[in-house]
């Protein structure tokens, strides 16, 4: 089947949307994320960094880093023709996360990702999601160079909850990201299932 079309004889196939947010620090690769396994031209705005921004941005660790996402990135992938997830990249900077509200209305869960290099980059996004009990997983961006830590290492260093999936990744890679799209998925589904089991119980 052609998405948007059904086989001769069958009856179309509305698609279930879901809405999934890919958050983390400055520079940790979410912008690459979304680009990567979005079947549409994604949506970015993205604005050189300039002077001005540099008492605010700390690009300590990502110097070859000239832009930055001042709103959100948003792309679309269809894991099947039943099944589309709309992504939502939330801006990375301190001074930007008053629009975090806003994008995580409606949310099904979300990507933290992380770089092991400045792991406390993350410690926001994971507060947030927990605060707001909004199911989470951690995708560890494996960046050229960087040392690369056991999952129960840095599930440790974030002082998770044993259910938070922690996933290995590289952020440029189409495969790598459609990987953890559906564990952040499947993630979401078991927690709206247990907190239903709890609330009958």
């Amino acid at each position: 089947m052609i998405f948007g079309r059904s086989e001769r004889g069958k009856p179309p196939v509305e698609p279930v949307t879901l809405k999934i947010l890919v958050a983390g620090g400055f520079g940790v690769g979410k912008t690459t994320l979304v680009g990567a396994v979005s079947e549409i031209k994604p949506l970015r705005t993205e604005e050189y960094l300039t002077e001005a921004g540099r008492p605010v941005d700390d690009t300590t660790g990502v110097e070859g880093k000239h832009t930055t996402t001042v709103a959100m990135d948003f792309g679309r992938i269809t894991l099947r023709e039943d099944l589309v997830l709309y992504l939502f990249g939330t801006p990375g900077q301190e001074r930007f996360w008053f629009m975090w509200d806003e994008l995580s209305e409606g949310a099904l869960g979300a990507v933290v990702l992380a770089d092991t290099r400045r792991l406390e980059d993350c410690f926001a996004a994971v507060d947030y999601f927990e605060r707001r009990s909004i199911p989470f997983l951690i995708a560890v961006n494996c960046f050229e160079g960087s040392a690369r830590y056991p999952e129960e290492d840095v599930r440790g260093a974030l002082d998770l909850d044993d259910d938070v999936p922690v996933i290995l990744c590289d952020a440029r890679d189409r495969r790598s990201v459609r990987d953890v799209l559906v564990g952040v998925v499947q993630h979401a589904m078991d927690y709206g299932a247990e907190r239903r089991e709890t609330v009958t119980t």
